[in-house]
C-alpha cells in the first residue's frame, strides 16, 4: 500500500455496510450514513466500498415526484380582517383556528413531509450502481477515503495476491460519474454491473457496452428520467446481457453515468447519451485531471490551520469518538469546515438547483421532509458559507431560484392576500410552490421572502458591483411591495406590523392559558423586514431610482413594531411578553437580527445583546440546540457575541453528539444544512464583517492559540488571510476588489504596529475605538502587523 498524504482526507478502514434499497428513508440507514459522497452539482453518488458486492446509491439534482399545483386560497382574502381582529382581541386560539380553516392552501399542500404520492412531490433517488465481485473475498489491508483536496473517493486492498483500486469522483466539466477500477496485474479484473430503481423504472442493455435505467415519475404521470452507464476496458472484455454489464479479464475498466431528466425541457434518454459519448472521448487520465483543475480552482481559495497535527493515523470515525470522549482535535474542526465548503461546491454549481435539505444525495423515494426548501432557516443556513467560504459561484443557484420564485410568488401574493408583489412560505420547491403550508402553526411564515432576499444583498456586499445591484434590486424590491401591503397598524401603539404570522414553528402560551402559534408581528418578522427595507433604501439611493418608493419604505420603517425586552431580561420572541410553549425549542427565530441579521451587536446595541444572551441561556438550560442545525446556530451565536470559548463550546457538541460517520449533520435524520451552518460558524469565529468593520479573530477559543486561515472574504469585496500565534493576532494581509475605505478591528484590544502596501509602510489612522482606518485601492494588498 502506498504513503498516503491525510491533511485533508476523510478515510475509514472498513467499507460502509452494503444494504438493499429503501422507498422510506425518514430513518438513517447505517451504511448509508458511512458512504461517502460525491457530486458535481447536477450528479450525486455514495460510495459504499463494499469488497465483493458495492452499492453507488446514485442521485440526480431534479428527480422530483410531483407537478406543479394551484394551491393557493381565492377565498383567504375574505378572511383576514376577521382573523387580524380576533388577534388584535387577543383571542389567539380563535384566530388559529379560523386560520387553518381559511387561510391555508388548498389540496394536500406538502403532504406534511410526506409529498412522494401528492403533487407536492419529493425529492427522491435516481438509482442504484451495483457492482459485484464474485472471486474478491478476504479482503486485508483495506482503505477508503474522500480526499478533500481532488474530490476524489478512493477504495483499495488487497485479496489473494492481488491489489484493487476504485477511484470515484463526479466531473462537472464533463458532466458524468466517473468510477475507475484496476488491478494490479494485468487481466484479472472481473465484475459485474447492474443499475436498479424501488419504482418507476426499467433497464435496458444497449450493446456493445451500455445499459440504461429509465422510466416516469409520479405514478408514470410526472417526470421523465434516465441513467445511462458505459463501460470502457483496458485488455478483456465487456459484455451487456439483460440488465447486467460484464467484464471480464480485464486490467482495469473506466465506467462512465450520465443522468438526465426532462425538467428543462431535454429529452433524457439523448441527454445521458451525449454526455457519455462527450465523456469517452477522453481518457481517464484526462477525465481526471479535468475534473480536479475545476474542482480545485473552488476549494484551493481558502486554507485553514487551527493548530495541533495536520494530518492523523487514525481513522475518521476513530478521531470523531475520541471527541466524543472527551479529547479535543483542533484539526478535526479544521476538516470539518473545509468539508462543508466540498459540500457546497459539490451539491451547488452555477446552472444547478440550489442545495435541498440534504444537498444533492438522498436515499430512497420518500425522502425525509421531502428533501424540499424549507424556507424557514433550512436553505437560507445551507448557504451561510458560501460568501465568506469563497465560493460565490456557488450562491448563484439560490439567487436564481429566489428569482424565480417571483413569478408563483406573485399569483399567491395577489390571490391569496389580495395584494401585488411576491411572497413564499415556510416550504417551497422545484414546481413553484410559494402558498402557505397545510397548517398554520408551520405553514404560516410570509416573512420568508424578506429572509431569502437577504441573500441576495449579501451576495452583493461581498462583491458590490452594480450590475449585480441592478439584478437583485427588483428582487427585493417587489418582496418590499408585498410587506408594505401586508403591514397593517396595530391598535395599542400604532406600530405596523405582520398579520397572520408565526415566530417559526414555534407556539407561545397566554396569561389566559390559550396555545397558539398564529400571532402578529413576532420578533423575527420585523427584523427582517427592518432589513429588507433598509436594504432596499440604500440600493434604490445607490441606483438612483425609485425615490418616492424609498420614501414609502422610509416611512414604513420608522413604524415598524420595535424588539423589546421581557420580564426575565430576554429579547422577546413575540410582540407580548408570552410564556414559551416548549422553552427549549429548537427554532431560535427572535435571535435573527443577531444572526445572520446585524440588527443586533455587543458594541452598536449592548442592551440587546445583553437580552440576547438571556434567551440563549434560557433556551440551553431547557435543552435548545439539540438538532444538529440548531447547534450549528448556537455556534454562530456565540461568536457573533464574540465569546470564543462558548462558541467552541458548541462546536464540541456539534461533532459529539450530532454529527454521523461520514462527517454528515444529524438532525436527525442527515440534514446538511448543519454541516454548512457548522463550518459558517468556525469562520464567524475567524472573521467579521457586518457591522460596518473588518474584525479578525473576533472569537478566537484558546483551543486554538496559534494558526492561520487564508482566503476568507468580508464584505466590502476584501479577501484576508489571518496569522496568530499564542492566542494574539501577528498578521493579516487584505486584498481589496474594489475600491473603499475600511475600518478594521483587532482582537482583544490589541493595536496595530505597521500597516504596509507593496512592501512600504503606510500611514493609517486608528478610531476613537481602536479600529485601524483602511483606504485600500482595487487590486491593493495591504498587510498589518499585531502589536
Amino acid at each position: 500500500m502506498v504513503e498516503r498524504e491525510r491533511q485533508w482526507v476523510l478515510w475509514y478502514r472498513r467499507p460502509a455496510p452494503v444494504e438493499p434499497p429503501t422507498t422510506n428513508a425518514w430513518q438513517n440507514s447505517p451504511g448509508w450514513v458511512q458512504a461517502l459522497p460525491i457530486g458535481n452539482g447536477r450528479l450525486g453518488a455514495m460510495i459504499y466500498g463494499g469488497v465483493e458486492e458495492e452499492r453507488i446509491q446514485l442521485n440526480e439534482e431534479t428527480v422530483w415526484s410531483g407537478e406543479p399545483q394551484d394551491a393557493d386560497n381565492p377565498d383567504a382574502p375574505r378572511y383576514l380582517p376577521e382573523i387580524r381582529r380576533l388577534l388584535f382581541e387577543g383571542r389567539y386560539a380563535e384566530a388559529q383556528r379560523l386560520t387553518e380553516k381559511h387561510f391555508v392552501c388548498r389540496g394536500a399542500g406538502s403532504g406534511h413531509g410526506n409529498g412522494a404520492n401528492v403533487p407536492f412531490g419529493c425529492y427522491q433517488m435516481l438509482g442504484d450502481l451495483r457492482l459485484r465481485f464474485p472471486d474478491h473475498q478476504n479482503p486485508r489491508d483495506y482503505y477508503r477515503e474522500l480526499n478533500l483536496q481532488t474530490a476524489i473517493v478512493t477504495v483499495e486492498y488487497w485479496t489473494g495476491d492481488l491489489t484493487f483500486t476504485r477511484e470515484h469522483f463526479a466531473s462537472a466539466p464533463d458532466n458524468v460519474l466517473v468510477i475507475r477500477i484496476s488491478a494490479s496485474r494485468p487481466g484479472r479484473l472481473n465484475m459485474e454491473a447492474s443499475l436498479s430503481r424501488p419504482e418507476y423504472a426499467r433497464v435496458k442493455a444497449e450493446p456493445p457496452n451500455q445499459l440504461v435505467l429509465f422510466g416516469r415519475l409520479y405514478q408514470g404521470r410526472g417526470m421523465r428520467f434516465a441513467a445511462r452507464l458505459q463501460a470502457v476496458a483496458q485488455g478483456g472484455t465487456v459484455t451487456v446481457d439483460g440488465d447486467v454489464l460484464r467484464v471480464q479479464n480485464a486490467d482495469s475498466v473506466t465506467l462512465l453515468l450520465s443522468a438526465a431528466t426532462d425538467f428543462r425541457g431535454n429529452e433524457p434518454l439523448t441527454e445521458t447519451a451525449k454526455h457519455v459519448q462527450r465523456a469517452s472521448r477522453h481518457g481517464y487520465s484526462a477525465l481526471k485531471s479535468r475534473h480536479i483543475q475545476d474542482y480545485r480552482k473552488l476549494f484551493d481559495r481558502v486554507a485553514l490551520n487551527l493548530g495541533g497535527q495536520q494530518t492523523s493515523s487514525l481513522p475518521t470515525d476513530e478521531r470523531l469518538e475520541r471527541v466524543r470522549r472527551g479529547e479535543h482535535d483542533p484539526h478535526l474542526c479544521a476538516l470539518y469546515f473545509q468539508f462543508g465548503r466540498y459540500l457546497l461546491i459539490s451539491s451547488s454549481r452555477p446552472g444547478t438547483l440550489p442545495a435541498n435539505l440534504q444537498g444533492i444525495w438522498a436515499d430512497g423515494i420518500q425522502t425525509p421532509w421531502n428533501c424540499d426548501y424549507h424556507t424557514d432557516i433550512n436553505v437560507q443556513m445551507n448557504y451561510w458559507i458560501a460568501e465568506v467560504g469563497n465560493l460565490r459561484e456557488c450562491h448563484l443557484p439560490l439567487i436564481d431560484f429566489i428569482d424565480r420564485l417571483r413569478e408563483p410568488g406573485r399569483r399567491t401574493a395577489k390571490v391569496h392576500y389580495g395584494l401585488s408583489g411576491w411572497v413564499v412560505h415556510t416550504v417551497t420547491n422545484v414546481w413553484g410552490f410559494t402558498s402557505p403550508g397545510e397548517h398554520p402553526t408551520w405553514g404560516q411564515f410570509p416573512a420568508a421572502a424578506g429572509w431569502l432576499c437577504q441573500h441576495l444583498w449579501e451576495h452583493y456586499l461581498f462583491h458590490p458591483d452594480r450590475n449585480t445591484l441592478r439584478r437583485i434590486y427588483p428582487i427585493m424590491k417587489e418582496a418590499a411591495q408585498f410587506y408594505l401591503g401586508f403591514l397593517v397598524p396595530e391598535p395599542k401603539h400604532g406600530w405596523l406590523v405582520t398579520a397572520p404570522s408565526i415566530s417559526p414553528e414555534n407556539t407561545f402560551r397566554t396569561a389566559d392559558g390559550q396555545v397558539a402559534a398564529v400571532c402578529y408581528a413576532p420578533t423575527m418578522d420585523m427584523q427582517i423586514l427592518r432589513e429588507l427595507f433598509t436594504n432596499c433604501i440604500q440600493a434604490s439611493r445607490t441606483l438612483g431610482v425609485d425615490e418616492d418608493f424609498r420614501r414609502e419604505l422610509e416611512e414604513a420603517l420608522g413604524r415598524l413594531a420595535p424588539m423589546q425586552i421581557g420580564r426575565h431580561g430576554q429579547l422577546q420572541e413575540w410582540i407580548e411578553d408570552f410564556e414559551e410553549n416548549e422553552p427549549g425549542h429548537r427554532h431560535m427565530s427572535h435571535l435573527y437580527g443577531l444572526h445572520p441579521g446585524c440588527q443586533i451587536t455587543p458594541r452598536g446595541t449592548p442592551e440587546l445583546a445583553r437580552a440576547v444572551k438571556v434567551s440563549l441561556e434560557r433556551r440551553l438550560a431547557h435543552g435548545g440546540g439539540h438538532t444538529g442545525w440548531s447547534r450549528a446556530w448556537l455556534i454562530n451565536f456565540f461568536a457573533r457575541l464574540e465569546d470564543g470559548e462558548r462558541a467552541y463550546e458548541h462546536l464540541l457538541a456539534l461533532l459529539r453528539n450530532s454529527t454521523l460517520p461520514n462527517l454528515f449533520d444529524n438532525h436527525p435524520p442527515f440534514q446538511i444544512d448543519g454541516n454548512f451552518g457548522g463550518a459558517a460558524g468556525i469562520a464567524e469565529m475567524l472573521l467579521q464583517s457586518h457591522a460596518g468593520e473588518i474584525h479578525l479573530l473576533p472569537a478566537l477559543p484558546r483551543a486554538w492559540r496559534e494558526g492561520s486561515v487564508k482566503g476568507l472574504r468580508a464584505r466590502g469585496g476584501v479577501e484576508v488571510d489571518i496569522y496568530w500565534q499564542d492566542g494574539r493576532l501577528t498578521r493579516a494581509v487584505l486584498r481589496a476588489s474594489v475600491s473603499a475605505t475600511h475600518r478594521v478591528r483587532l482582537p482583544n484590544g490589541q493595536k496595530a504596529a505597521q500597516v504596509t502596501s507593496g512592501g512600504r509602510a503606510v500611514r493609517f489612522q486608528t478610531d476613537d475605538d481602536g479600529a485601524v482606518i483602511l483606504r485600500m485601492r482595487r487590486g491593493e494588498t495591504v498587510e498589518l502587523t499585531g502589536g
